[in-house]
């Protein structure tokens, strides 16, 4: 082979020197500019919301370090994200309405639409087809197809006030469930509504009167139990959607009669519960508490003090701890409660405005972002040592892209 050696390589001057030359090398250098310079697979990366720039910081767990910035994501004040089924694509939800399809591989936006007035997070199908979005104003669900955004179903949320008129409710706690379903709450209603997508209309199941103002939900990780948490009053609302016949059941009403409820300066956030063996532990509206519930019954058998208004509680992937971060005026604060003893076993203060924290799929790090001190800290689940200190504009929401193959993530 190599005595034509000379011959390719006269092959390839010519090639250079032809007019197609500018439009090759320019092609060439395209393809070996920003974050897809290097090979790369995505079940190590994730991103960090900067709320403050409307950008998102491409991460990599592995490195942990920031590979790139996203910018021109409209308003993440309170941005949720999910992936797609090949961990190639992010779909960003913003609180202007904005719905963004980011490719993670290119670090560049590929499609963003404004369709909504305000939007309050969403979901992306069991198949990988749809992404539905929550919706404030107006209230309601909107479904796109997940390839170019473009709309599948607009549903209203519509309902009764006691004066007997039509109003449209805010949405919230909106998760995927199996059977290419999705389930959300109506914060106004008070109700629970399953939508079912294997037909060419959803259909729609409402469950009424599950309580007052649900403020956000979430699904157990089999996918079994939707619970939406209760703004209103004390308790939760369980949906068993193995056995939807039975209705909506409240479980633990109780744990805070008789006390008085302190001032809510953030709402807890149930995405972020955790099931650690037979328990489930819940953030408590207006309270310094945990609570931990028997799975079984879902009877409160615990009230864990802890050091403020929980707002995510959240297991580590082997359920062998509970991390917790508080709200307003708390929230310089992480707490980690040990499950086999139900104690407090670490605090650690990453900085000021702790808003979020994210585990790696099999939980040796988590992510904690501290808004206000503009960095995010990296922490080793076992031992509690600091890893890594990675500067961030304003960060808030952690997602890594394992979550896409979990259910309600």
């Amino acid at each position: 082979m190599w005595k034509f050696k000379p011959l390719l390589i006269a092959v390839a001057m010519t090639l250079l020197a032809s007019p197609q030359a500018p439009t090759l090398a320019s092609e060439l250098t395209l393809a070996t500019k920003g974050p897809a310079d290097v090979l790369r697979g995505t079940g190590d990366l994730g991103v960090v919301v900067e709320r403050a720039t409307g950008s998102l910081a491409l991460v990599n767990t592995s490195d942990r370090e920031i590979i790139n910035h996203i910018e021109g994501l409209g308003d993440l004040s309170h941005a949720s994200v999910k992936f797609s089924r090949d961990e190639r694509y992010a779909f960003v939800f913003g609180r202007d309405g904005g719905l963004t399809k980011v490719d993670l591989l290119t670090g560049r936006i590929t499609q963003r639409i404004i369709q909504s007035g305000n939007s309050i997070g969403g979901a992306i199908s069991q198949d990988g087809r749809y992404i539905a979005v929550a919706n404030y104003e107006p209230g309601g669900v909107k479904i796109f197809s997940s390839d170019d955004l473009t709309l599948v179903a607009d549903i209203p949320t519509t309902y009764e006030d006691k004066n007997g008129e039509t109003q449209r409710s805010k949405t919230v706690g909106l998760v995927d469930v199996p059977g290419n379903d999705f389930v959300v709450s109506l914060f106004d209603a008070g109700e629970i509504w399953t939508l079912d997508m294997t037909g060419k209309k959803p259909g729609i199941e409402r469950y009424r009167d599950i309580g007052e103002k649900p403020y956000d939900a979430l699904i157990s990780p089999n996918g079994r139990y939707y619970i939406a948490g209760l703004f209103g009053e004390d308790g939760l609302a369980k949906l068993d959607l193995w056995h939807p016949e039975k209705g909506v059941e409240r479980i633990l009403p109780d744990y805070g009669r008789g006390e008085k409820r302190l001032p809510v300066y953030k709402m807890p956030h149930l995405e972020g519960w955790a099931i650690a063996g037979d328990h489930a532990y819940f953030p408590a509206v207006g309270r310094h508490e945990v609570l931990m519930a028997n799975t079984a019954d879902w009877s409160l058998e615990k009230r864990i003090p802890v050091h403020g208004q929980p707002v995510f509680v959240m297991s580590r992937p082997d359920e062998r701890q509970i991390w917790v971060n508080f709200a307003h005026p708390d929230n310089d604060v992480v707490q980690v409660i040990d499950t086999r003893s139900g104690e407090i076993v670490k605090t650690l203060e990453p900085g000021k405005s702790v808003l979020h924290m994210e585990f790696t799929p099999r939980g040796e790090q988590v992510w904690i972002s501290a808004r206000d001190s503009d960095h995010i800290k990296v922490y080793d689940t076992e031992t509690f040592e600091e890893l890594a200190t990675l500067p961030a504009e304003s960060p808030s929401g952690i997602f890594f892209t394992d979550r896409a193959h979990k259910i309600g993530l």
